[in-house]
């Protein structure tokens, strides 16, 4: 920014030194020309008034002096040279002269002056005044060097100013640059200092605001997350521990696949809240999802959870390893819940049997989710929070956070096929 301020402070003043300088070297060199003419005319007429009027019948006559580089030459009628200096034959100036009117002429040596002498209303001669051009030229040269040299100075002092107020401007911007990197960095804490420019310090007041902004809804949202792992735990926590209590009497044996069944449904729902804390990266839990469990395991666990509910509908859930490692263990909280939206978008929105296969794509496994129902909605609008439909695989906030979830493990959720409705997820794996 500071190279752009001084090269645009720098044109100004070049252009304003150009549209100055020009006509004011012009005008200078004019009246240079008019003050030596001037000059010449002035002592011409001073010799013109000093000439004897019997020089023609041979009376002697005298000039005054010249003035210093100049020359004046009396000439007669005849256009000869009677005394003074100057051509011996009068030039165009003494012919135009010798009609009665005072004459200037310019040739490529000379600024020529002449002016007639009369006596009872004719002319008997003329005084021819002349000065060397190239002295002329050299004082219009030595004005124009001098102009030059004023225009130099100015156009330094225009960098200098141009400099300092672009130091002046950049300053401040470069400061909130380098706030702004820091907020980038992850530190909400900097705010930018005010200047003594009004446009930027309403930018840094802005961006202050917007800072804060930011921090009060991040401190909302940690806030959130700490009050619903507290709020959600705890009584978790404690269903957990009253149901354990229940299985341990050893009356009501007629309750105890109850309370066992209610017991493994508060643990799923206890898996599923530390799903969201990790996701919302709350710092009571890790943002990393350990390798625990083997993909048997966890399509066994599937099919157990989801079987019946399928099996009220009329529907079939077929659950295969395919080709998979045995060896290879996956995240199983994270996949299970992403594995559970797709089913409970299946089993909401889709309709026939439902297959889940895994497929070994060397360093990934790719788990594909199919119905027999078709998509009806856009599959641009899939994967958007807030959008719901009433097709196979509707878009709400399930997928949304499937979709996350399967980015926390490094993977892809995708949308492989409308017809029928086949959702893959990709998750990197390496054996144990």
């Amino acid at each position: 920014m500071r190279q752009r301020v001084v090269r645009v402070a720098v044109a100004a003043v070049l252009v304003a030194l150009v549209l100055l300088a020009i006509p004011l070297a012009v005008a200078v060199r004019s009246s240079l020309y008019a003050d030596r003419r001037d000059s010449l005319e002035r002592a011409a007429l001073a010799a013109a008034v000093r000439v004897n009027p019997d020089y023609a019948a041979g009376d002697p006559a005298e000039l005054p002096a010249p003035p210093a580089g100049s020359s004046l030459g009396l000439y007669s009628p005849g256009l000869d040279l009677r005394v003074g200096h100057g051509p011996s034959v009068g030039d165009d100036a003494v012919r135009r002269s010798l009609r009665g009117v005072i004459a200037h002429a310019e040739t490529g040596r000379q600024l020529v002056v002449a002016v007639p002498v009369s006596r009872d209303e004719n002319v008997i001669g003329v005084v021819r005044a002349s000065s060397s051009a190239a002295s002329i030229r050299s004082e219009v040269f030595l004005a124009w060097a001098a102009l030059t040299a004023l225009a130099a100075m100015a156009l330094t002092v225009g960098v200098l100013v141009a400099r300092r107020q672009a130091r002046a401007l950049a300053r401040p911007l470069e400061e909130l640059s380098r706030h702004c990197r820091a907020v980038a960095r992850g530190d909400l804490s900097v705010r930018a200092e005010a200047s003594t420019i009004a446009e930027i310090d309403q930018v840094a007041r802005t961006h202050n605001d917007m800072l804060h902004s930011l921090t009060e809804l991040l401190r909302h949202e940690r806030d959130f997350t700490s009050n619903a792992s507290h709020q959600l735990r705890t009584p978790l926590t404690g269903l957990q521990l009253t149901l354990e209590a229940g299985l341990a009497q050893p009356d009501d044996r007629m309750l105890r696949p109850f309370l066992r069944e209610a017991l493994e449904g508060t643990r799923r729902v206890h898996d599923t809240v530390e799903e969201v804390l990790r996701l919302a990266g709350s710092p009571r839990v890790g943002n990393q999802a350990a390798a625990d469990r083997s993909v048997a395991d966890l399509l066994a666990e599937t099919d157990a959870l989801w079987r019946g509910l399928f099996a009220e509908q009329g529907r079939r859930l077929m659950c295969e390893c395919g080709d998979a490692p045995d060896d290879t263990r996956v995240s199983g909280r994270p996949l299970t819940e992403i594995i559970g939206v797709l089913l409970d978008n299946a089993r909401v929105h889709g309709r026939g049997s439902v297959h889940v296969a895994v497929r070994d794509l060397g360093g990934a496994l790719a788990f594909d989710v199919c119905d027999e129902g078709v998509l009806r909605i856009e599959p641009d609008r899939l994967f958007a929070r807030g959008h719901t439909g009433d097709s196979s695989g509707g878009a709400g906030i399930g997928l949304a956070f499937a979709r996350d979830l399967a980015a926390s493990l490094g993977g892809r959720l995708s949308l492989t096929s409308s017809d029928p409705t086949t959702f893959t997820l990709l998750v990197p794996v390496r054996p144990a």
